[in-house]
């Protein structure tokens, strides 16, 4: 019954939002731009935010979880780009079986992505 999660963020300032997701890879999804609103793309992974200039980084809690087939590949891609990586997320395999490693994006939005370990 249920075929897809798409969550939704907040953000500040949607222009450097699309600015740091597009440097991820991730496409501005339909042709209409809404004002307030952004959802982004890469391959089956869609993520929308929402308008919340209020926002203060220092308390936003929102995080999402991405599973990926290909983690070395996609971390190795982000470094080559020079993107930031959460000073605690390098890439590094956790004692729950994944491999794992985290991003904060311009509204401190958490970005953490896995790979299950074989």
């Amino acid at each position: 019954m249920l075929t897809a999660i798409h969550p939704k963020l907040p953000m500040r300032d949607k222009a450097k939002t699309r600015d740091y997701y597009n440097q991820l890879g991730f496409g501005e999804v339909g042709n209409q731009d809404y004002e307030g609103y952004l959802m982004v793309q890469k391959d089956q992974i869609q993520i929308h935010f929402f308008e919340f200039k209020e926002l203060d980084p220092k308390e936003n809690y929102g995080q999402v979880y991405i599973r990926t087939d290909s983690i070395e590949e996609f971390y190795q891609s982000l470094l080559q780009k020079k993107i930031s990586i959460h000073p605690n997320g390098h890439l590094a395999t956790k004692p729950w079986g994944q491999m794992e490693f985290s991003l904060l994006d311009p509204d401190n939005n958490l970005l953490t992505f896995g790979q299950a370990v074989e």
